[in-house]
Formats: C-alpha cells, structure tokens, sequence
C-alpha cells in the first residue's frame, strides 16, 4: 500500500509537471500590462500567469494570517 501511494504522488508530480511544461511553452506570445498607469514590461503571457500565482499564494496566507491575528487580540480584550 505504501508503494502505492508513492507510485501514486509520482505519477501525479508527472502529470502537474507536464502540464505546466505544456502551459509554459503554449503561452510564448509577449505582453505588456498597464495597471494604473504604470506599464509592464514585456512578458510572455505565462510568466505574467506564474507570477500572479505567486503574489496570490503570499498574499492570502498573509491575510490570513492579519484576520487572525486580529480577531484573537479582540477575543482577549473582551476577557
């Protein structure tokens, strides 16, 4: 059973690797993007993706995190 499982997170590492490789070298076309004014450089469209994704998994936990942190310092007013 333990082999299985190993098989098994391999087999899916393989297949998320791949799809990535297929995202990344479908997604070549360059970009530029323009937030409030200010202009980006030009980018593949996939790397523009990835980084988005990043700022997304730092982001959140940080808010998390922030809510959390809050809410336990009312909790201990209130005691």
């Amino acid at each position: 059973m333990r082999n299985f499982k190993r098989v098994l997170l391999g087999f899916s590492t393989l297949l998320l690797m791949l799809a990535i490789l297929a995202f990344v070298l479908e997604n070549q076309q360059s970009v530029s993007l323009i937030f409030l004014g200010w202009a980006g450089p030009q980018l593949p469209v996939s790397v523009v993706t990835v980084l988005a994704l990043l700022a997304g998994m730092l982001i959140g936990p940080v808010l998390s995190w922030l809510r959390g942190w809050s809410s336990r310092a009312s909790r201990k007013r209130l005691v």
